[in-house]
């Protein structure tokens, strides 16, 4: 069972920010930029493109809102979505707000914010969704 399964289930808590049957996204505990969110599908699939057709396209309908209330929450010109799916075994994507190329640069350091800090951002897109 993967981390991200613990937090479907409940085991792990997390920031969360909108959920269905289906999707769950809640935000980056590492984050590169305020915002950084993570959407996945319920089901556990490792590879985001062994995820079965129906998750798939639904996935990016899922965070779709989200995505809008991250633009909404931070001046960023654009939330961008990255796949990188090296760290968890569980199919995800990664919301992030942009200005630059460089803000989807995993290689340099996260960013280590305050638990007050973690619910304020979720509030904050929350409230814009």
């Amino acid at each position: 069972m993967t981390i991200f399964s613990k937090i479907i289930s409940g085991e792990i808590p997390s920031y969360k920010i909108a959920e269905n049957d289906h999707f769950i996204a809640f935000l980056d505990i590492m984050p590169l930029r305020k915002g950084h969110t993570l959407v996945i599908p319920k089901i556990e699939v490792d590879k985001l493109f062994d995820v079965p057709d129906e998750y798939l396209s639904g996935l990016l309908v899922f965070a779709k809102p989200v995505a809008k209330a991250i633009e909404k929450s931070f001046d960023c010109n654009r939330c961008g979505v990255s796949v990188v799916g090296i760290e968890v075994p569980h199919a995800h994507v990664h919301l992030i707000p942009l200005n630059s190329a460089n803000d989807v640069n995993f290689l340099q350091p996260k960013l280590q914010l305050t638990d007050s800090e973690m619910k304020e951002i979720q509030e904050l897109i929350v409230g814009n969704l």
